[in-house]
Order: structure tokens, then C-alpha cells, then sequence
């Protein structure tokens, strides 16, 4: 299904503009409303200065699937604070009145927008300048859930590859896949484990065959070593459990935030972007 748009979306023209610059793109991830909705303001207008290139903001949920420890503990700090689902559009919509140009794709799992209700979801995202979606738990054979209306309104639908896709299942999993394909790099949930780069690239390298769309790597990128070192082979590299757990790490005893919250998670971004843009010290 095509998307209706005529011009070329946000996404679209972020990697135009990093094949340009003759670099890869740095794509972070941080949980709506984390530790509160006020300091997840203040992460989230400060990443594209810091070097964030795409964004991905988690909607927190309950009881997720494919996140680890850092992650899930996110989700819970956010939930324990209030955010829900309309706040986190709220948070787009802010975001946007002062940034036009950065992509925001919204992370999560079905059952938050079931509840709101798809179609409603769909319009409140895309009014709110959201440019695509990552749902975990839809498999391509239940796009008429929320894929094909939401490709139908002009968001991209980013699919998840694994290790285990192989070319007999990348076909299917590559229908309706707008706007970069992410490769998740190693088996299991998020930020336990890393993936080496010579496996990534022969992974990438397949999938080219395959598909003109940009390919991004993430679960298990933590250092701007590692960044820098995907950022060699891939179209991107995604950074969220490093980034998440710098959050937390900042936090009081109690799990509110310090004078330190906000900094922490916008120096290890700038360090990341540092990476990808060859300015890993020796």
C-alpha cells in the first residue's frame, strides 16, 4: 500500500541528507514522560542539538515483550508518573511548535492504541507530527489492524528484522516497510547483549538485496565505539537502553530527577553522535 503523501516525508529526507554528508544517522530512544513529563521534555528538545538525527519515543506500556530490564523500568517510572498515551502525542505536539525538521516515530506495543482506538490514534498522531510507527507485537499478517490505515494517512510503518529472518520470511516482513527497516542485531530483549559488527554487516548487506529502504541497527549499541562501529555498515545506529539507563542512573533514591537527569542523557548522546561522526578518542 503507498502512503499518500506527494513530497518526500521528514524521514525520507534525513537520509537523503546524511548520504550527503556521506555518514550514517544516529537514531535515540527515550520513554515518554521518563522520570516525569517534565524532564522528558527537556531530554527531548535537547536531543537534535545534541546530535540525534531521528528520534523514537517509547509509549509506555505495561507489560512489554522485547524490552529489557532498562527499558521495562522506564516504562514503569513513566506509568508511576502519570504519562499515558495522549500525553505522549502532547509531547510530539510540543516538540514540533519548536522543531520542524527532525523525524519523531513513536515506539510501543498494540494495546495502548487499541484503547484509544486506531483510528483515533492514526489522526492524533499524524495532527501531532508524528512520521512513523514501530508496534512490536503486529506481525505482517495483521496489517489491516493498524498498518494499512496508518500507511493510508502518511506515517511510515518501520518493520523489526532479526537474525532469524531469513529470505524466505524478509519479503513478507518487508511489505508495507516505510522508511528504514530496523534490524534488531542480536536475539533476546533490548540493551543485554551486542551484536559484532563483521555479523551486522553481512546481515545489512542481505537485506540491500532485498530492499532500496535505509537499514538501522540497534539492541546492544552502547558506546560511541559501538556506534561508530555500526555506523561503518549500516544506515543507522539506534541507542536506547544506554540512554535510558544514564537516566536512571541520575535519579535520587526516591526515582525522581536531579540537576544531573537531563545532562547525562544529552552528554551520552552528544558522545554517541561524536562517534558517528569519526570523533571516537583513541
Amino acid at each position: 500500500m503507498a502512503a499518500t503523501r506527494t513530497a518526500p516525508s521528514r524521514v525520507e529526507k534525513r537520509f537523503a541528507a546524511l548520504k550527503e554528508e556521506g555518514r550514517s544517522g544516529l537514531v535515540t530512544f527515550v520513554t515518554a514522560g521518563d522520570p516525569d513529563m517534565d524532564t522528558s521534555w527537556e531530554i527531548l528538545k535537547g536531543l537534535p542539538a545534541a546530535g540525534a538525527d531521528i528520534i523514537e519515543i517509547g509509549m509506555p506500556f505495561s507489560d512489554p515483550m522485547a524490552d529489557g530490564p532498562a527499558i521495562q523500568a522506564a516504562s514503569q517510572r513513566a506509568l508511576k508518573g502519570g504519562a499515558t498515551l495522549a500525553k505522549t502525542l502532547d509531547l510530539v505536539r510540543r516538540f514540533r511548535q519548536e522543531d520542524a525538521a527532525t523525524p519523531i516515530i513513536l515506539m510501543g506495543y498494540y494495546n495502548p492504541i487499541y484503547s484509544m482506538g486506531p483510528q483515533r490514534f492514526i489522526e492524533e498522531a499524524v495532527a501531532a507530527g508524528v512520521d512513523g510507527l514501530i508496534i512490536v507485537d503486529l506481525p505482517p499478517e495483521e496489517d489491516d489492524e493498524l498498518c494499512d490505515p496508518a500507511v493510508a494517512a502518511g506515517l511510515h510503518w518501520i518493520r523489526l528484522a532479526t537474525p532469524t529472518t531469513d529470505d524466505k520470511r524478509l519479503p513478507k516482513v518487508l511489505e508495507n516497510t516505510g522508511g528504514f527497516l530496523y534490524y534488531v542485531s542480536v536475539l533476546g530483549i533490548t540493551g543485554t547483549r551486542s551484536a559484532l559488527a563483521d555479523q551486522v554487516a553481512a546481515a545489512v548487506a542481505r537485506f540491500r538485496r532485498h530492499t532500496d529502504i535505509p537499514v538501522a541497527v540497534g539492541f546492544g549499541i552502547k558506546t560511541p565505539e559501538q556506534a561508530a562501529a555500526i555506523g561503518k555498515v549500516a544506515d543507522a545506529a539506534v541507542v536506547g537502553s544506554a540512554i535510558v539507563g544514564r537516566i536512571e542512573d541520575s535519579l535520587d533514591p526516591d526515582g525522581k530527577a536531579t540537576a544531573q537527569t537531563v545532562p547525562a542523557a544529552l552528554d551520552l548522546v552528544s558522545a554517541l553522535a561524536g562517534g558517528m561522526r569519526g570523533k571516537v578518542p583513541a
